[in-house]
């Protein structure tokens, strides 16, 4: 007997097209993309410190101008010792303790003063002779706090007058020269303050040429009087009699 097979009616699916309807490919895909993706790498262990990064940015230098400042203290110290006869190891170590605390102070209260005179503008020359009489008042402060009570306010006004000072000779020299076609190094050392002179390479090369030039002069006369004495030598051999003695 033969098989009838009747026609699909309209609308009508294959089980295998319904299973990959369009409504389950994207759940699928989406599957595939989560597997696909690599796993997660486990982050390294972060620096951490004690205090926040804004306050190891004043923190950090300052401790390293306090450093500088308190070596020079300890030779000061020492040279005092022995000049006035008293033990040098003592006058060195309290002398650079006093020059560690008032070169990191200073520098520490220098630099949050710029940060809160900082404008939309920058930082103006009238800002830095704020900050740095500010921080060298704080310094003499606590400097004069070390001493004793009696020498807060003496200190106080000599580093805060020191500090203002020092910045209006800075501003001067900065003032005479531009700073968009020159680095601070560089106006630095063409300024009349500085204890060098600024060459350009060209300068430096017409001296190298000059000693070079002077090398070669003294180079000849060296050659010169070499060939001289030979002369002489030989002539001296020539004049010398030959005593023959015959036996």
């Amino acid at each position: 007997m033969g098989r009838i097979t009747l026609p699909k009616p309209e609308g009508s699916e294959d089980v295998n097209q319904v299973s990959a309807s369009p409504a389950l490919v994207p759940q699928q895909q989406t599957q595939e993309k989560v597997a696909a993706l690599p796993s997660p790498v486990p982050r390294q262990n972060e620096e951490r410190t004690l205090l926040p990064p804004e306050l190891m940015a004043i923190v950090t230098p300052s401790l390293k101008v306090g450093a500088v400042t308190g070596t020079l203290g300890l030779f000061t110290g020492a040279a005092a010792g022995i000049i006035r006869s008293a033990p040098p190891a003592l006058f060195s170590v309290v002398m650079g303790g006093q020059m560690f605390i008032l070169g990191s102070s200073y520098y520490a209260s220098r630099l949050v003063a710029l940060k809160a005179f900082r404008g939309e503008d920058g930082i103006r020359p009238v800002d830095k002779l704020k900050a740095s009489a500010l921080a060298g008042g704080i310094a003499g402060t606590v400097g004069g706090a070390i001493r004793g009570p009696k020498n807060i306010m003496p200190g106080m006004i000599f580093f805060s007058l020191f500090g203002g000072a020092g910045q209006l000779v800075v501003n001067a020299i900065s003032w005479n020269t531009k700073p968009d076609d020159e680095s601070a190094t560089e106006s630095f050392l063409k300024s009349k303050w500085s204890p060098v002179t600024f060459l350009t390479d060209e300068e430096y090369r017409k001296i190298l040429d000059e000693k070079l030039l002077r090398v070669d002069v003294e180079i000849a006369l060296v050659d010169d009087n070499i060939k001289e004495l030979r002369a002489a030598e030989g002539q001296s051999k020539k004049q010398t009699p030959t005593n023959d003695t015959r036996v």
